[in-house]
């Protein structure tokens, strides 16, 4: 055998030895897997790990409402069982649960208990925090001047709160009621009257109302002054002692 030819084996056969060290180098520079990472990996499944990272972060969570229990309803967060309490599942009473079985709702975790298997959840918040963003939306929207129908709501001693059309509410104070002069507005006013009322006033999200403001100026009538014709009246001494009697 010719010495190129076993030139040519030895290379194809046998790595040198700077292939070789370039192997062991990358070997030793990936890093080995340590339980700790293990750990880290079993953390990151845990679903009670993830509903409590959602609560510390108030995350929204899209959820369908799975059943209808005793004073609430059932939905599923990453596999598990969550209960949304009727009080926190809207801003106002809910005569019937069942109206929300399968029914699409945001909600967030407010309490995780993983040693006793309770996981509840709220809507109310979200709910609450768009109303809030609605309002201060209509109220950026709403102009002094701007006249509107409203009701009655509620009756105070110092005023009457109005539910207006555009769905805010804002109060007449008692003074603002009419242009005669009114002590309490229960005197004129009961709850569920429709009324019309002008804007007055807008300050730190409060409406000002009055009902007062368009009421028609009612103008004084003007005292009648009568005076003599000009023949009736006498200039000379005759005339301003002729019935005076000595």
């Amino acid at each position: 055998m010719s010495e190129e030819m076993k030139d040519a084996i030895e290379t194809n056969e046998t790595p040198g030895a700077a292939e070789t060290a370039e192997t062991s180098e990358a070997a030793q520079s990936e890093p080995a897997e340590t339980m700790a990472d293990y750990e880290d990996h079993f953390d990151d499944a845990n679903p009670w790990n993830r509903v409590t990272e959602y609560m510390e972060k108030k995350t929204v969570l899209p959820v369908k409402v799975e059943g209808v229990v005793n004073g609430g309803v059932i939905v599923m967060i990453e596999g598990l069982r969550g209960f949304v309490p009727a009080s926190k599942l809207s801003l106002s009473y809910i005569e019937d649960l069942e109206t929300y079985l399968l029914k699409d709702i945001e909600v967030q975790v407010i309490d995780v208990d993983q040693a006793n298997n309770r996981l509840v959840l709220s809507a109310r918040e979200i709910l609450k925090e768009k109303e809030k963003k609605a309002r201060e939306e209509q109220i950026a929207d709403l102009k002094i001047g701007t006249v509107l129908d409203g009701t009655i709501e509620t009756l105070q001693n110092y005023g009457a709160f109005v539910k207006l059309e555009n769905g805010l509410s804002g109060l007449v104070h008692v003074s603002q009621i009419s242009q005669k002069r009114v002590k309490m507005p229960s005197d004129v006013l009961n709850v569920g009257d429709k009324v019309t009322v002008k804007v007055i006033g807008i300050k730190e999200g409060k409406v000002s109302l009055s009902m007062k403001a368009l009421e028609e100026a009612k103008e004084t009538p003007a005292e009648k002054v009568v005076l003599p014709k000009s023949e009736n009246i006498g200039t000379n001494l005759g005339d301003l002692f002729k019935n005076i009697k000595l």
